[in-house]
């Protein structure tokens, strides 16, 4: 039986590596295989890309950041996401394809259609099965950002403005999909909105 890929995305400071975090365990405790990872990251190759592309030392164009995301994804959908699903387990993912869409489609104004091919190439067509976006009004990244920010995290409001209207339009075009949340509600709240969504997904694969 193949497994659940689950996806939460949105602008730096949404809280998605906290509902990772909440709705991995509740899954464990239901009796689930759950793989979590993360994008980019999450192999050893991908890991060393990530240091690059979040150092604030480094000076990026966006056409390479956009082609070391896609690498990281590609080595991390090959090596890690296919695998688990094919082992039946739930892989919950922090950010996916839809990110490059966002940030350096929207963001930094690649063209998106060309985005897409590059994510079709990374990731060969992997889709989530649920995508959560959890929504977050760009002036609040200031409020939930402290200490010392990474590469992306120091971009300007109007940066993340774009980011968030095209996760925003994204979402739109795949509504049966996609769970959208608001951020700024409790995180206990959050958690109970994520997992009755996701409950509904899982059928018999946690029993």
């Amino acid at each position: 039986m193949r497994g659940i890929f689950i996806v939460f995305e949105g602008i730096d400071g949404a809280g998605k590596s906290t509902q990772v975090k909440m709705l991995a365990e509740a899954l464990v405790r239901r009796g689930c295989r759950v793989e979590v990872c993360r994008d980019p990251g999450g192999t050893k190759m991908g890991e060393r890309i990530r240091k690059i592309l979040l150092d604030p030392a480094e000076s990026i164009t966006p056409p390479a950041e956009a082609l070391l995301y896609a690498a990281s994804r590609a080595q991390l959908a090959a090596e890690v996401i296919q695998p688990a699903l094919r082992r039946g387990k739930v892989v919950i993912g922090d950010r996916f394809s839809d990110s490059t869409l966002a940030y350096q489609g929207f963001g930094r104004g690649l063209p998106v259609d060309l985005l897409r091919r590059v994510n079709k190439l990374a990731d060969g067509e992997l889709a989530p099965d649920l995508t959560v976006l959890l929504d977050l009004p760009p002036e609040m990244v200031n409020e939930r950002l402290a200490g010392r920010r990474d590469r992306l995290e120091k971009e300007a409001v109007a940066f993340f403005e774009r980011v968030r209207q095209g996760y925003l339009t994204l979402a739109g075009e795949k509504p049966e999909s996609c769970l959208i949340l608001d951020a700024r509600r409790p995180l206990e709240e959050i958690r109970q909105q994520v997992l009755g969504k996701v409950e509904n997904l899982l059928g018999s694969l946690c029993k």
